[in-house]
């Protein structure tokens, strides 16, 4: 064969093409089937007596595409197609049916896919708990959705904000939620997946409040905590609202409970209240927890905090007392007596321990007050803490030039204040037992010491007087001037010579180095001071505080008269009852502070209802009827409010304490729980709720002048647990705090 003709046979041999002028052509075989990928990952969920329909879907292969089902069976009800059609309406529930399914193209080319599917009753249920909560901002908490959906649930919130920490979850999965970054009130909604509308909703109150650090919420001493989200009038019921749980401690807890948010504690993030009781103890409790978590406890009489060996807290009994005049009115003993204050800048808690080393003879008794720097996160005293509180004032009183501080006879009820970064302590008596006079005294603490910055004696040559001011701390003003009133004791301002700086029964504005700017006595002083009706017996607050203006400052308080007198703060005006901003009588005695909120004041004094005076913000004077009261009546000592809403004239709640069986001293009428009312503030007629109303509330024995804190939805209460006012540990439990707020189911 020629080379040619050869060349041209392997060529034809070689490819597909005409070959030695054949004009056949040959075709090319089929490119290979393309593989096929199914397409569908899951299966959407069904419901009993509702009509089904779901394709499976595949991309790849050479159509047809053919479905068949390899394993398992379909839930009743429901067939599958070759095209992949799966349709019918369900007859009974399944629940994560396996099946297999197969894929098949013309080509002989196969593949499968392993699903489940879910058919749920025809009755599709959802519920969520806890029904309700208040959270702090950023604060995570767990939520659980029980449904018998077997699709689960979808997880949102409204308006838009925080997250979870899965948007879906199955029935019963508890899921992560971490609450928005702006302060309100949101709904949860949990939404069963197969069908939307069978939803449960819960109502979320977030708060920004980052603490109660200090006596009465505030400088102002208004009592108002106007960032609670959680509680409202329409939650407070017996239904949705009780006691949680009780945290045991040594002693009676006089002090108000603080409360800080999101505070880190062993390296875990809590919203804690802190505690200090009359044993000389602080606690440090998780402000959430049920049942409750201690986080720390430390003595503050121990040789880490100062104290030296054989050191106790003070007796006060009926028999064998200490302190005072044997009547026993802060039975069985004086330790920690007022309401501590914290620095949330440095994180630091300031308190007053009182303790003794006991001596034979009793007179060789050596005695302390001393003023702690505890870090709030450990319980520890810090660098240069404590001191011991020490004292001298140019004064007559006790026939020297000078009156020193008496450890023994000076108690410290008032409470703490802390303005500017120096931190006020105010003293007064125990049961009137002289030699006492009307001590206050300021501190700064710069993180390695204190300084003593500033002295008072109201009354250094007559004696006597005393701020206690049942438990209320000083209101401060805007430019850092406090207000205090002075009880029982002799006036003598007026007088043309010496002595004439005695100021018993005042009330005195006073600059931040305790100068006394301005002052006002009332026009009954004497006969107050002859029977023993401290004027100082109730605490201040201020009801107005501007930066400008005539007339910048008005502050409230009265006292065991049963007068209340309004004055303006910078200009108090001396002398008598005609100088009053305004005056009137409120029917019995004021042992308590006002609390002001929404142009409202509310006041409890003894033997009287609760009430609500309207504030005139034209006249700048109250309206001196009552808009309102309470069907209750408080006996000894009535009761210091504390209000709480979503700002300022929203969801208003009024909380007062009966503490009225009080067990202790001659003012005591028996032995009992306190109750805790809670009242609509814009009607006290109607009361929401109170812990008397069910036996499970009941809270712990009361103790006079304490005073409740709200915070992120809880009322947190101070009682001297089962203690009657025997010696300490005559009973299982001195001392107890108590927590209310929405019950979890």
């Amino acid at each position: 064969m020629p080379l040619a003709v050869r060349f041209a046979v392997l060529a034809c041999a070689a490819v597909v093409c005409s070959c030695s002028g054949d004009s056949k052509q040959t075709n090319s075989p089929p490119p290979s089937d393309p593989p096929i990928t199914i397409v569908t990952t899951a299966l959407p969920n069904g419901q009993v007596g509702r009509a089904y329909s779901a394709t499976l879907a595949a991309k790849g292969g050479t159509a047809p595409l053919t479905w068949s089902l390899g394993a398992g069976a379909l839930p009743a009800g429901l067939t599958l197609l070759s095209n992949g059609l799966i349709s019918g309406t369900p007859t009974a529930p399944a629940a994560a049916t396996p099946l297999t399914f197969t894929v098949s193209s013309a080509v002989a080319q196969k593949q499968t896919a392993k699903l489940t599917l879910n058919v749920s009753p025809a009755s599709i249920t959802v519920s969520v708990s806890p029904p309700r909560a208040g959270l702090t901002v950023t604060q995570t908490a767990p939520f659980t959705a029980t449904t018998n959906d077997y699709g689960g649930v979808n997880w949102s919130i409204s308006p838009a904000g925080g997250s979870f920490s899965v948007a879906s979850s199955p029935s019963g999965t508890t899921v992560t939620f971490t609450a928005p970054t702006t302060a309100g009130v949101y709904t949860i909604t949990a939404s069963s997946v197969t069908d939307y509308a069978q939803q449960a909703a819960v109502t979320v109150g977030v708060t920004d409040l980052a603490g109660v650090y200090t006596w009465h919420n505030d400088l102002g001493r208004d009592g108002a905590n106007t960032q609670e989200y959680a509680l409202t009038p329409a939650n407070v019921n017996t239904t949705t609202f009780g006691k949680l749980f009780s945290c045991t401690v040594d002693g009676a807890v006089y002090g108000q409970p603080l409360w800080v948010g999101s505070l880190t504690v062993s390296g875990a993030r809590h919203n804690v209240v802190f505690v200090a009781t009359a044993h000389d103890s602080l606690y440090a409790f998780d402000a959430d927890a049920s049942p409750c978590v201690p986080l720390w406890e430390v003595s503050l009489i121990d040789a880490p905090h100062g104290g030296t060996a054989g050191e106790v807290t003070v007796p006060n009994g009926t028999t064998g007392y200490y302190v005072g005049l044997g009547g026993g009115s802060n039975a069985p003993e004086v330790g920690v007596m007022s309401t501590p204050v914290i620095d949330p800048a440095s994180g630091t808690l300031y308190v007053v321990s009182k303790s003794m080393s006991p001596g034979m003879p009793p007179a060789t008794t050596s005695y302390y007050q001393r003023l702690h720097a505890i870090d709030v996160s450990t319980g520890n005293e810090k660098t240069g803490s404590p001191v011991t509180i020490a004292a001298m004032f140019p004064g007559t009183y006790g026939g020297g030039t000078s009156v020193a501080f008496s450890a023994r006879q000076q108690k410290q009820t008032a409470a703490l204040a802390l303005v500017n970064g120096t931190v006020y302590v105010a003293w007064a008596s125990h049961e009137d037992a002289r030699p006492y006079s009307a001590w206050i005294m300021g501190y700064t603490y710069n993180g390695t010491d204190f300084t003593q910055t500033a002295v008072l004696d109201a009354t250094p040559d007559t004696g006597l007087g005393g701020v206690w001011m049942s438990g209320g701390a000083p209101p401060t003003d805007q430019s850092g001037n406090l207000y205090i009133t002075t009880g029982n004791g002799a006036f003598d301002v007026t007088n043309t010579s010496p002595p004439n700086h005695d100021y018993g029964d005042c009330f005195l504005q006073l600059n931040g180095h305790l100068g006394i700017r301005s002052w006002f006595a009332p026009s009954d002083k004497d006969t107050d001071y002859q029977h023993d009706q401290d004027f100082g017996s109730g605490g201040a607050a201020l009801v107005l505080s501007l930066a400008t203006g005539s007339l910048q400052h008005l502050v409230v308080g009265g006292g065991k008269d049963g007068m209340l007198y309004l004055l303006n703060g910078d200009s108090m005006g001396g002398l008598g009852d005609a100088n009053a901003w305004q005056q009137f009588s409120v029917g019995g005695p004021i042992f308590a502070t006002a609390a002001f909120w929404n142009n409202t004041l509310y006041l409890a004094p003894i033997d009287n209802p609760l009430r609500a005076y309207t504030f005139d913000s034209t006249t700048n004077m109250f309206n001196t009827t009552p808009t309102s009261q309470s069907a209750t009546h408080y006996g000894f000592p009535g009761a210091t409010a504390t209000v709480s809403g979503s700002g300022a004239s929203t969801d208003g709640i009024v909380w007062a304490l009966d503490q009225t069986n009080h067990c202790i001293g001659p003012s005591g009428t028996g032995c009992g729980p306190a109750v805790l009312h809670a009242y609509d503030a814009s009607n006290l007629a109607t009361e929401l709720w109170n812990s008397a109303m069910i036996p499970a509330d009941a809270a712990g024995n009361a103790v006079k002048f304490t005073v409740p804190t709200v915070a992120n939805g809880k009322v947190y209460v101070g009682t001297r647990g089962d203690n009657t006012g025997g010696v300490y540990s005559s009973t299982t439990i001195s001392g107890e705090l108590d927590v209310y707020g929405l019950k979890p189911d």
